[in-house]
């Protein structure tokens, strides 16, 4: 079956490429480091951009910051 995954790092062992558990390896590994998996930081950061910070709050931030920069 397969599965939809926006990210491009298809070597990390949690990639739904790499086995038949879609997302869930992935989400289970980054919310343990209470982290947001970084496909999620697609919708809130600019095309090019690289994510060196995916906890929680570091993407709060960046919604915050998208939501407000709308706004203006």
């Amino acid at each position: 079956m397969a599965h939809f995954c926006p990210c491009r790092n298809t070597a990390c062992r949690c990639h739904p490429a790499n086995h038949d558990q879609g997302c869930s390896l992935c989400i289970e590994k980054e919310l343990r480091k209470r982290e947001i998996p970084s496909c999620f930081f697609d919708l809130v950061i600019r095309p090019g951009e690289t994510v060196e910070d995916c906890s929680m709050e570091a993407f709060a931030r960046r919604v915050l910051e998208r939501e407000t920069a709308k706004g203006n």
